[in-house]
């Protein structure tokens, strides 16, 4: 069965999965963010097969979010770097990794410890905060009419 796209999707949520929705491709930048660069390292750190990894890191770079850098030592070497797209992850795979550690940690190895390297304090919980940086929930928030009308029809 071949994978739904939804490109043409009103939604930004579906579009979004479009470029980063399997878990292959959000652990490779996840990776990127920790510093990986090259093929045989990712491979190495995630057991994942060649030709899954390679499938995956060409549409990284197709759709901007890595970008695959000649470094040029002894005859052809890539490299992948996080681009400003990429790196814009960051938030969403933080609270990612949040919600996993709350909702199914693992048994053998405590949550991962984020700190601010500026003043070493540990990183608040990412969430969803008003124009004056208090916290919201689900039941705080709403669409305007008119854009609620507009995704219920494109996503029916």
């Amino acid at each position: 069965m071949a994978r739904k796209r939804f490109d043409d999707s009103n939604c930004s949520v579906a579009r979004a999965l479009n470029e980063v929705g399997d878990w292959w491709s959000l652990l490779i930048v996840l990776h990127a963010m920790y510093g990986t660069r090259r093929f045989v390292d990712f491979q190495q750190q995630l057991g994942i097969a060649k030709n899954i990894l390679c499938d995956r890191l060409a549409r990284l770079v197709d759709n901007e979010v890595l970008r695959k850098v000649d470094v040029g030592e002894h005859g052809s070497r890539f490299e992948y770097r996080l681009t400003e797209k990429g790196r814009d992850l960051f938030p969403l795979v933080v609270a990612l990794r949040q919600w996993g550690d709350k909702w199914n940690p693992s048994p053998e190895q405590t949550p991962l410890d984020l700190r601010d390297r500026a003043t070493g304090r540990p990183i608040h919980t990412v969430g969803v905060q008003d124009a004056d940086g208090n916290p919201l929930s689900i039941r705080d928030v709403f669409i305007p009419e008119a854009e609620s009308t507009d995704s219920k029809k494109n996503t029916a």
